[in-house]
């Protein structure tokens, strides 16, 4: 039977919200309601800014903040822990799925929230077999590195949202801040950049003169009135006939021309590839058939990405025009091309990435705004699923989760030793996992731990995950009642609100500390930073980069662990005799191996000491300091086996100091142990030497041993 013990261990892993319940008065519940209500005022349009990073519609934020925070909280174990959409997961997100799918299309959408079930069901996994550990691969200075490059990419690509510009994101990230700066000389829309102006003004003004103030929200209301009261959004539906320039509306009518023809041709790529899967399975992988099918496949997607490169030129160049607004003399708006000169209001047309409807095209006389959002909670099912997609970004999935996590894990560990409460990190990857794995039924993206909602969480008073669950409740009446008051919430806000939230991630001085604490370690911070910045926005390959050069050069260290001839000091210790140009005894040397011994580093032991045997013609005994070693494999012992009889064939003796009892037990296993003999294994190496320096020093003419500073006169 199992005892109630084990069956209460069990019930706190599975419920650990159970555990909030414990002397919980109603003080403490108005302590969590005020810190819950708190946190949700900076969650609300924190997240809308952050599904925009991640390439959605703002109200997908609010999706990914009704669900996750609440179950986070109630089955991990942080009880301050704000989890949630942020910054450096939306913009991997974004960057993971850019290549399969149009940023905020239906096809974008459903894998944005199919990588949120990657995501849960690895970090589920990780929990589950205990598995946390996997984090520690991802190095201090890889993740400071990262972090610091990725704040900048984060801040930097709100840029053309802050000047009121619209461009189509490049193949690298710098190219498109080029281009967003080429088009902000060309136009800004400086009505848009002076409200991100205030709200940053509003946000860093607060912050300074009461931290406790939500600053976010407040910038939100001032700004979204001001927007409503000032008209920022001058938006008209038009049909093609009221552009009277005959260039524009060719134009367009071949924009829409070519994207049908890339609709068109992906289709036809899609039915070619259900054939090819269909004669190689009937006809085999090297047949003719295949071949053909496989030809024509390729050759339809180069008339696909032509034509997706023709779209992508003529939709810079419809949004480059400015138009300039008349009546005809029935009252009709009517538009035409504006000259270098223009006067007043410069109107533009409204491009994306879909076809452009004739009979009701929108053209833009003012700044973006959040516009429509839906009303109510959302559908609840399960993500639409995909064999190919799942496992091509189920690689970033795993990227995501670590670093989340490890996201997580630092900040709930930082409250933990403010407050005192026990943290279990594999059951705070449980929540994570969770949290991910439901809230993806709930239309929700990747989330993780924020920083500075948890900072805000815990200032506010919050004293279980309850103060969570509230959170949650108060992005459902957002849901349900008040989402038309965000209508006229202008973008450029969003974007001031993305860039005041990562300033906090840049740490330079992060990274001059690790450049101190290890050359190494700053090198591998510096790569990551370079090339993260350089691949952007594929960040995936600037985290592997500074993952590789962390484990080679661990590998590389261990290939070479520290080796030291000993010396005696003139306060009596031994020490490495080249750091300190210490003499060295003719007769005995005393070496000092640093690290396990292993098949990698096995051959260096060996080359180290017969070099020494090289060195020391006269060399009658060897100590091998063994205190550094904890542990040795098969070929380890054998080199040691080996070193001992190579030796012996040359008169020298061999003794071992400091012998863990880990190795020993290996060498007793294989028989070494009576090889050597116990009378040559010693606890110090003072004792070895002492047990030893009378036999190597008979007959020897050295006047004065380095290794003990006795005397020995040449006996003849």
């Amino acid at each position: 039977m199992v005892s109630k013990g084990t069956m209460s261990v069990v019930v706190k892993r599975v419920f650990p919200f159970l555990d909030w319940f414990k002397d919980y008065s109603p003080a403490a519940l108005r302590a969590d309601l005020i810190a819950g209500i708190t946190v949700a005022l900076v969650l609300i349009p924190q997240s809308m800014a952050y599904a925009q990073l991640a390439g959605l519609p703002p109200y997908y934020g609010l999706y990914a903040s009704f669900l996750p925070p609440m179950l986070a909280a109630l089955f991990g174990s942080s009880r301050q822990l704000a989890t949630g959409p942020v910054a450096v997961v939306s913009l991997m997100s974004a960057a993971a799925l850019e290549p399969l799918a149009t940023r905020g299309g239906e096809a974008f959408i459903a894998y944005s929230v199919l990588l949120a079930l990657a995501v849960g069901i690895f970090q589920f996994s990780l929990a589950v077999f205990r598995l946390g550990l996997i984090v520690n691969f991802l190095s201090h200075p890889v993740v400071i590195g990262f972090t610091n490059a990725a704040a900048i990419i984060i801040a930097t690509s709100q840029l053309g949202n802050l000047l009121g510009v619209s461009v189509d994101n490049a193949e690298h990230h710098y190219e498109t801040i080029i281009n967003v700066v080429k088009a902000a000389i060309d136009y800004t829309h400086w009505l848009s950049l002076g409200f991100a102006v205030l709200a940053i003004g509003i946000m860093a003004g607060l912050k300074k003169i009461n931290p406790r103030l939500p600053g976010v929200l407040i910038a939100v209301i001032v700004t979204t009135l001001l927007s409503w009261f000032l008209g920022l959004e001058n938006n008209q539906k038009i049909k093609i006939t009221a552009i009277k320039d005959l260039s524009i509306t060719e134009k367009i009518k071949e924009y829409n021309a070519t994207l049908n023809d890339v609709e068109v041709l992906s289709k036809k790529r899609a039915e070619l590839s259900d054939e090819l899967t269909r004669v190689k399975h009937e006809k085999g992988e090297q047949s003719l058939e295949a071949l053909e099918v496989f030809q024509s496949g390729e050759r339809l997607n180069i008339l696909k990405e032509e034509a997706k490169k023709r779209s992508k030129l003529m939709r810079g160049q419809l949004r480059k025009l400015k138009l300039t607004k008349t009546t005809s003399e029935r009252g009709d708006a009517m538009f035409t091309l504006a000259d270098n000169s223009p006067k007043g209001n410069l109107w533009h047309i409204s491009v994306k990435n879909k076809p452009i409807k004739e009979d009701a095209i929108t053209i833009k006389g003012g700044g973006a705004v959040l516009g429509e959002i839906p009303k109510g909670l959302p559908t609840f099912a399960f993500p639409k699923f995909n064999m190919n997609i799942f496992l091509t970004i189920f690689p970033t999935a795993m990227i995501i989760s670590i670093l989340g996590f490890m996201e997580a894990i630092s900040i709930a560990k930082a409250m933990a030793t403010k407050t005192g409460h026990r943290l279990d990190p594999n059951q705070e990857l449980l929540g994570q996992g969770i949290a991910n794995v439901l809230g993806s039924f709930s239309q929700s993206y990747a989330i993780s731990g924020s920083f500075s909602r948890s900072a805000v969480n815990l200032q506010a008073g919050a004293l279980s995950g309850l103060s969570s669950v509230f959170t949650s409740v108060l992005v459902v009446v957002t849901l349900m009642f008040f989402t038309p008051l965000l209508y006229h919430l202008p973008q450029s806000v969003l974007a001031s609100i993305i860039m005041m939230a990562v300033f906090g991630l840049i740490n330079i001085k992060g990274i001059i500390h690790v450049w101190h604490a290890q050359k190494y370690d700053g090198v591998s911070a510096i790569l990551t930073f370079f090339f993260t910045l350089a691949f952007a926005p594929h960040l995936d390959k600037g985290i592997m980069i500074g993952v590789a050069f962390s484990l080679g050069h661990y590998l590389y260290r261990n290939m070479k662990p520290q080796m030291a001839v000993l010396s005696r000091h003139d306060d009596g210790t031994l020490r490495n005799s080249d750091m300190y140009g210490l003499n060295r005894c003719q007769h005995i040397s005393a070496v000092t191996f640093e690290g396990s011994l292993f098949f990698a580093n096995a051959a260096y032991l060996e080359e180290q000491v017969l070099m020494q045997v090289t060195e020391k013609p006269d060399l009658r005994h060897l100590i091998l300091c063994c205190e550094g070693i904890n542990e040795i494999d098969a070929t380890g012992e054998e080199t040691i086996g080996t070193l001992i009889s190579r030796l012996n064939d040359r008169n020298i003796d061999v003794s071992f100091v400091g012998l863990k009892d880990q190795v020993i037990e290996v060498l007793k296993r294989t028989g070494l142990y009576d090889k050597i003999g116990s009378r040559r294994i010693f606890t110090t190496e003072s004792k070895a030497i002492q047990a030893v320096h009378h036999i190597a020093h008979e007959n020897s003419s050295e006047k004065q041993c380095p290794l003990i500073n006795v005397c020995y006169l040449n006996a003849g």
